[in-house]
């Protein structure tokens, strides 16, 4: 790789990774090539991402961003997963390291704070955004669908007892 090309790649991660709102470090040796494009398809689904780096590279672009404490981390196979929503990137490498060994979380940190493995899996077991989303939707939705069926029962009640003493007006009449 030439010095041009490795300080793009530098530059292009360092951009990346400084919008991010969680980085995932793993270790991927013995995935193949099927089974990394798996799992960034479902990373890219989940609106994240997942890049093997060379260390070093790694390490420059990581400097100036809240990530740069991730850097012992980086030895090995190393690979970089990242999202804007904290809980879809580590949730999916979590599910994904359960379905295949050969991807092993080394740890990873939610804006400056730094995480060992443990606590990435605590924080794939949290809600997505969308899903905290849908369930506050349905809390809102809810109450209002229950006001409205108490709101028309009143109606219909009122409707049925007006028919009924018109019934009798015109038998009586």
């Amino acid at each position: 790789m030439l010095r041009a090309e490795k300080a793009k790649v530098v530059e292009d991660l360092h951009r990346v990774l400084a919008g991010a709102a969680v980085v995932v470090v793993t270790h991927y040796q013995g995935l193949t090539v099927a089974e990394s494009s798996e799992l960034r398809r479902r990373l890219r689904e989940a609106g994240g991402r997942f890049r093997v780096v060379k260390n070093r590279l790694a390490r420059r672009a990581l400097e100036g961003t809240p990530y740069q404490g991730l850097a012992p981390l980086l030895s090995g196979p190393t690979a970089l997963a990242w999202s804007a929503d904290p809980v879809a990137a580590p949730k999916v490498v979590v599910e994904f390291g359960k379905e295949n060994e050969k991807l092993v979380v080394r740890g990873g940190a939610l804006g400056d704070r730094l995480l060992d493995a443990e606590a990435v899996a605590e924080l794939a077991r949290l809600p997505s955004l969308d899903e905290l989303r849908a369930r506050l939707v349905a809390l809102l939705q809810t109450p209002a669908s229950r006001l409205v069926g108490v709101l028309q029962a009143p109606a219909g009640q009122l409707a049925r007892v007006l028919a009924a003493r018109g019934e009798q007006s015109e038998q009586a009449g």
